[in-house]
């Protein structure tokens, strides 16, 4: 399935016949960095829409089908080190990640008690089209390098694993 997350409407047309679901991992993301005092209601707006809103959305389409169904289930959020960490241009991602961390809690604290186990992962830069695009300049890249043990950059291999064998959805945002 292939639908602009930020699109409530067209997310919820786009969702209402998938299933059904034993494991959701919210992966879709958008960094339209800014200067602080430069970031702008479009991108204010478009970030949460697709980092925070549309979590909340397809996490509560997956929810209801698992509780409808009597099912154990889990929810993966894919959050950052940017929800712990201040980064220079990243003010509008760095919160939208540190509101999926709370939004994760409070999932997890609602969800439990019909089995629905929900967790986020908060990885160091991956190296996905969004992490190339944002980190791919070697001398913003070696500040942040400089604080990773391994000294590079994480690969999608090494924060996912797609050879699960129940039904998995992949929450990503396309491309216009």
């Amino acid at each position: 399935v292939c639908v602009d997350l930020g699109d409530w409407e067209a997310t919820e047309r786009a969702l209402g016949s998938v299933g059904p679901v034993d494991l959701l991992v919210n992966n879709a993301a958008v960094a339209l960095l800014q200067p602080f005092l430069e970031v702008t209601k479009e991108a204010f707006d478009r970030s949460f829409e697709v980092n925070l809103r549309a979590v909340i959305q397809v996490s509560q389409i997956v929810a209801r089908g698992l509780i409808a169904r009597g099912v154990p289930g889990a929810i993966v959020n894919v959050s950052s080190q940017c929800s712990q960490r201040a980064v220079t241009n990243h003010s509008v991602y760095c919160s939208t990640k540190g509101a999926l961390d709370m939004l994760t809690k409070v999932m997890a604290l609602e969800l439990g008690p019909h089995k629905i186990r929900v967790n986020a992962v908060n990885p160091t830069v991956v190296m996905t089209s969004m992490g190339q695009a944002t980190w791919s300049d070697p001398h913003k890249a070696k500040t942040m390098l400089n604080r990773i043990p391994l000294g590079k950059f994480a690969g999608p291999t090494d924060v996912h694993n797609r050879g699960a064998e129940k039904t998995v959805v992949y929450a990503e945002i396309s491309r216009k």
